[in-house]
């Protein structure tokens, strides 16, 4: 028996009559007719000696030869059509596509990408907001900025910036509850982007690190960081949350951190693409971009302490 493989047209043909379990589904989706279609497959089951469907009479179901040969062409196809975009992309320094978290999209992109538009007018800037874990060849990605701890195994990732995280508010309210401790009567937001650090960088832990032990409940619970700040910035309660999402707002005195400590945590922003594009051109000039825009601002840590959560314990 010849392990030569059949022609790919026939395989094609297969792999989409397989997933739609449609002769007239799958012609359509190649823009072939379905008699063509059938004829594909029927060459294909007599150059395997066996049928691959079931012909019924409003349906067809894949035989157990079929079962066998289908997740093998379905992953087969999806992958070459992964290795064709990529090799596409290649050619591509026209387009740059950046997938970055909703909140950092929010409070430090938009606010500063018609400065790179201006810098570097040939290259047009696609965003995707979004926090999964990045295929950067599925999903046609060149750039993802993501926050977390990593690792970031094949990728070229660089540590984007430093921050702290400490209780933020509008300068009235600041007025209103001077010291750490007054904070225990104070209206409470909590991020709950914040909830996959371990061990935890929340108010809890902020409490502890000034010697506090008691947390008063949150007032308001936030599942988008871009959110809890937008609450307090309305002025409606105290946030905690990190100096990268919230440095033009304390740059501008919109925000103030008024109290000594602050806390880390070893979780931090990363930029990342694939190992080896990282000196491509429109990749460099954004990259270079980025971090000239991330070290002009102030840190936002300025003056104070800063306590480790993986020091300070749970």
């Amino acid at each position: 028996m010849s392990d030569r493989l059949p022609p790919l047209n026939a395989l094609r043909a297969f792999e989409a009559a397989a997933r739609h379990l449609s002769f007239a589904k799958a012609a359509s989706e190649l823009h072939v007719t379905p008699a063509a279609l059938s004829l594909q497959i029927k060459n294909l089951e007599e150059n395997l000696g066996q049928p691959l469907f079931h012909r019924l009479n409003r349906a067809v179901e894949l035989t157990e030869s079929g079962r066998t040969l289908a997740p093998g062409t379905s992953d087969a196809f999806e992958r070459l059509h992964t290795a064709w975009s990529a090799a596409k992309r290649l050619q591509d320094t026209k387009s740059l596509s950046v997938t970055a978290g909703p909140a950092f999209t929010a409070k430090c992109l938009a606010p500063r990408l018609y400065a790179f538009a201006q810098a570097h007018p040939e290259i047009e800037l696609r965003f995707v907001a979004g926090l999964r874990k990045m295929d950067f060849d599925r999903d046609e990605v060149d750039v993802a900025i993501r926050y977390g701890y990593g690792p970031d195994i094949g990728l070229h990732s660089e540590r984007l910036m430093d921050e702290g995280l400490y209780p933020m508010m509008r300068a009235d309210l600041a007025t209103r509850y001077p010291t750490p401790e007054s904070l225990l009567d104070a209206p409470l937001f909590h991020d709950g982007a914040h909830d996959f650090m371990d061990p935890p960088a929340n108010w809890a832990s902020w409490f502890r690190a000034n010697g506090i032990d008691e947390t008063p409940a949150p007032t308001a619970r936030f599942s988008q960081a871009d959110h809890a700040l937008d609450a307090a910035l309305a002025g409606g309660g105290v946030v905690m949350t990190r100096t990268s999402l919230a440095q033009r707002y304390l740059a501008t005195g919109q925000l103030v951190g008024p109290y000594d400590i602050a806390l880390t945590t070893k979780a931090h922003f990363r930029f990342l693409c694939v190992k080896g594009m990282e000196t491509r051109p429109h990749i460099a000039a954004f990259r270079d971009w980025l971090f000239a825009e991330i070290k002009a601002l102030p840190t936002g840590m300025e003056g104070k302490t800063l306590i480790s959560v993986e020091e300070l314990g749970v």
